[in-house]
């Protein structure tokens, strides 16, 4: 089935987000209360809902989306490139942004939306986040009534599992695991928040989600047992 795709159909995606504000401090008192009983089953007995907050990223209700990188494949003159764009800044704007790129380019049926582990993060965080900032939801990520087989989403950590449903693989072994060569990251998913409210870096934040929107597309290519891209097969919009 894979290898029936059509490379121009996929719109390869990767989030980043922070927690909302700063500082746990920031928060309303029942917002703490909340993220307390949120996070109860995930905290040790000795972690603080104070200490665990810097991880209220990683939740929809508690965190924002400050970057989505997006690519795509397409042909000109039979030799194949890869165009890579991102929406950051403000929420909102970069959700709506990005919900004009899937209706305008991405909106019909043969269209898929593809990311790591992109069916328990990415394409519920975005969801969710449209949701709570009242945009309607674009076709592509609108799931209500659908049968598991007309979901447009394809996931490279579910394709790897090839069944095993408690299987989990990180994007970053899964390329060293596939020999997919990746560009030297000098950030990991757990420093984002830090460099985003201390250091206050944001483009290095873009840099670091366009690599792996990259790798990404790389590891579908080697599923499929096709060459890989070069860096002069890469174009930044």
């Amino acid at each position: 089935m894979l290898y029936k795709l059509n490379l121009e159909h996929i719109l390869f995606l990767d989030i980043e987000t922070v927690p909302q504000h700063p500082n746990f401090s920031d928060l309303e008192g029942n917002v703490q209360e909340l993220w307390a009983q949120k996070t109860q089953y995930q905290r040790k007995e000795e972690i603080s809902p104070e200490d665990f907050y810097d991880r209220a990223g990683i939740w929809a209700e508690f965190g924002k989306i400050i970057c989505i990188s997006a690519g795509y494949f397409y042909f000109k003159n039979d030799l194949r490139h890869f165009r890579v764009t991102s929406f950051h800044g403000d929420e909102v704007d970069l959700l709506k942004k990005f919900k004009q790129l899937l209706q305008e380019h991405f909106s019909q049926t043969k269209h898929l939306l593809c990311a790591h582990n992109g069916k328990e993060f990415d394409f519920p965080y975005i969801a969710r986040r449209m949701v709570i900032n009242g945009l309607n939801l674009p076709y592509k990520l609108d799931l209500f009534g659908k049968k598991p087989w007309e979901v447009p989403h394809l996931d490279t950590m579910e394709l790897w599992k090839f069944g095993d449903y408690k299987h989990f693989t990180s994007l970053k072994l899964l390329a060293q695991v596939l020999d997919v060569p990746s560009p030297k990251e000098d950030i990991d998913g757990s420093m984002v928040s830090h460099v985003y409210y201390k250091d206050n870096d944001l483009e290095r934040i873009i840099k670091y989600c366009e690599r792996d929107v990259i790798t990404v597309a790389q590891i579908i290519l080697r599923l499929r047992n096709e060459k890989l891209m070069t860096d002069k097969d890469i174009v930044f919009v």
